[in-house]
C-alpha cells in the first residue's frame, strides 16, 4: 500500500534514494523492484528493519540494476555526508517525532540541489477524530505525538528553501477503519465490523478492484486519511 506517486517523483535511473523511516520496507522495495535505483531504506526500529529484508529477500535478484540497503539511524542524526540523495521519502514518519524540525534539517542537508522531497502526514481532520475516539491510539508506546496543520507544515518546508510542487491525498477508505479501531480499542479484536472491513482493504489491496479503487480515487480528497506534499530543495547556486 503505496502512500507516495511515484509518477510525481519521476525516477531517473540512477538516482540515489532515501527512504526515511521506512518501517517494514513497503516504498522502498517497491522503488527498487520498478526502478533502477541505489536506495537506502532508514529506521529507528530493529524490528522493522529486520522484517522490510525478509520481504525484500524473494525479490533480491528480480531488478538486478538497483541497490537495496537498510540501515538503522536516528532520524534526526543521519549518518549520510551532504548532497547524497536525488530523492527522499518520508511517509507517516513526522507525527511520531518530538524533534521533527531536526528531521527536516537533516533531508535538507542529504538533499541534492534540485532534488525531491515527498512528506506523507495523517491528515488533521480525521486524525483528530480518531484521537477523540480513543486516548490509546495516540498514547501508545512510538504512537502520534501530533496533529500536523498541513498548510503550517508545508510553510515551514518551504521556509527551509524548498518550492512545493504538489499536493494530494490518500488512504481514504482506511480513514472509516481507523475510527472504527479507536471506537472499539479495547475489544477491536473480537469485533466482527472491524475484521470484515479489514477483509475488505485486504481484497482491495491484492486484488486492486476497480470498483474500491474508482471510490477511493474520488474520496481522496473528501476523507482521505494521509496528505501528501512533493517538494524540490531551491538550487542556491544557480
Amino acid at each position: 500500500m503505496l502512500t507516495i506517486n511515484y509518477k510525481l517523483l519521476a525516477f531517473k535511473d540512477g538516482d540515489t534514494l532515501l527512504d526515511l523511516g521506512c518501517g517494514e520496507g513497503r516504498h522502498i522495495i517497491h522503488a527498487c523492484l520498478e526502478h533502477n535505483l541505489t536506495a537506502v531504506g532508514v529506521d529507528l526500529s530493529a524490528r522493522d528493519l529486520n522484517i522490510a529484508l525478509e520481504r525484500f529477500t524473494p525479490f533480491a535478484n528480480y531488478n538486478p540494476r538497483s541497490v537495496f540497503s537498510l540501515q538503522q539511524a536516528d532520524a534526526t542524526k543521519l549518518p549520510f555526508a551532504d548532497c547524497s540523495f536525488d530523492k527522499i521519502i518520508c511517509s507517516e514518519v513526522l507525527e511520531h517525532i518530538e524533534n521533527y524540525q531536526a528531521v527536516l534539517g537533516e533531508i535538507k542537508r542529504v538533499l541534492k540541489p534540485n532534488g525531491t522531497l515527498a512528506i506523507s502526514v495523517p491528515r488533521a481532520w480525521p486524525e483528530k477524530i480518531c484521537w477523540r475516539l480513543s486516548a490509546a491510539y495516540h498514547q501508545v508506546e512510538g504512537g502520534h505525538i501530533r496533529i500536523f496543520n498541513a498548510k503550517d507544515l508545508r510553510a515551514k518546508v518551504e521556509a527551509m528553501g524548498f518550492v512545493h510542487t504538489h499536493r494530494y491525498w490518500a488512504h481514504a477508505l482506511h480513514s472509516p477503519f481507523w475510527w472504527l479501531k479507536c471506537l472499539w480499542w479495547g475489544s477491536q479484536d473480537s469485533s466482527r465490523i472491524i475484521k470484515l472491513y479489514h477483509r475488505l482493504l485486504v481484497w482491495d489491496l491484492m486484488q486492486k478492484p476497480w470498483i474500491t479503487q474508482t471510490v477511493e480515487r474520488i474520496l481522496n480528497p473528501i476523507v482521505g486519511k494521509s496528505v501528501v506534499m512533493h517538494f524540490i530543495k531551491a538550487d542556491k547556486s544557480q
